[in-house]
């Protein structure tokens, strides 16, 4: 072969090369919980931190999808940034249960196969999100729970943590808090009643990514430390396919946060991505029929971030804020908190 035929065959394989990573679209989006966030309530420098963190976790997971590795790189990139850090109720910033202990859930789904993987209840995990992913990829199961979890865990190869890793004074502080409030309701009301009527800042709090990388695949992941003051091996939206977290290429990936006992009744993840499979709507709108419908008429509160296969995005909350982010390649990083921004 002459060369500069070998050279023209070269640069025509870069060209198509380039043109098909310039016309399939990557992007993440990111949430780190969602409640009564006002700015009020933050410093500003308390503000900062919680912007860089979001951003760094997010850019990171974007670095992935450029780099040309999978979305569920990606995800897994940005939830474990996520759960690294105090600030979100999730790994080393996991809530207290009543019996001042941590047991954290997560959960990973593919949208090009719906395999999917989930833990509940762990207790001695210092990244949950690497566990579900485990489940998924090294077990014939969907989910693990408590025990059972962690010995699998082992089995792989996973080290085990001290459960007061997730020690936070401020987390303790909540607990604490907690409790007084139930005291004082239950004087008044049933156990249930009571913790019903506690303020939604007690029974929120998760973190979770979706990813769309360079084959076209979406991803989507959910980690959280659970609700404030939980008794008896309470277990929330998170870990459960369909509530918390779903991914199917033929809608979009879901990844929600809010009290999980009314993600878990509505089947919100799952429902959003049926009214854009089957329905045919936007997931803009799908969001918003979920998150502002029936379940909020119940009394269900929360947000979720959605992502399609061609790279849109939409993060409806119901929430006076919730922490989000996202990067495409033709959006630059945006970084949320409040409610308008």
């Amino acid at each position: 072969m002459k060369k500069s035929t070998l050279l023209s065959l070269i640069t025509a394989t870069l060209m198509s090369s380039a043109v098909y990573s310039a016309s399939q679209p990557i992007a993440i989006a990111i949430h780190g919980g969602a409640g009564t966030i006002e700015k009020s309530r933050f410093t500003p420098e308390q503000e900062a931190a919680y912007r860089d963190t979001l951003r760094q976790a997010v850019e990171a997971g974007y670095a992935q999808l450029e780099r040309g590795h999978t979305s569920l790189d990606a995800v897994t990139q940005a939830i474990t940034i996520l759960e690294n850090s105090p600030f979100f109720n999730a790994g080393k910033g996991a809530v207290y249960t009543h019996d001042e202990s941590h047991e954290m859930d997560a959960s990973i789904m593919l949208g090009q196969s719906r395999e999917a993987g989930a833990v509940a209840g762990v207790k001695h995990i210092e990244n949950p999100i690497n566990l579900a992913r485990l489940v998924m990829e090294k077990s014939v199961h969907v989910m693990l729970s408590g025990q059972g979890a962690e010995e699998f865990a082992v089995s792989q190869g996973m080290t085990l943590v001290d459960n007061s890793l997730f020690d936070t004074p401020h987390r303790l502080d909540a607990l604490k808090r907690a409790k007084e409030k139930l005291k004082q309701a239950q004087k008044q009301l049933d156990y249930q009643a009571a913790h019903q009527a506690l303020p939604i800042e007690y029974k929120v709090g998760t973190v979770g990514a979706v990813a769309l990388d360079k084959a076209g695949n979406i991803v989507a992941g959910t980690s959280t430390g659970g609700m404030t003051n939980k008794r008896f091996g309470r277990i929330g939206d998170s870990p459960i396919i369909g509530a918390g977290t779903f991914a199917d290429n033929q809608s979009c990936a879901v990844s929600a946060t809010g009290h999980g006992e009314y993600f878990i009744r509505y089947n919100v993840a799952a429902d959003i991505c049926a009214r854009v499979q089957y329905q045919g709507k936007s997931i803009a709108t799908a969001g918003k029929e979920v998150i502002f419908g029936p379940m909020l008429s119940a009394g269900g509160t929360g947000g979720v971030i959605i992502l399609n296969t061609n790279g849109e995005i939409s993060m409806p909350f119901n929430t006076k804020g919730m922490y989000r982010a996202s990067k495409t390649n033709t959006q630059p990083t945006y970084v949320g908190i409040f409610a308008g921004e």
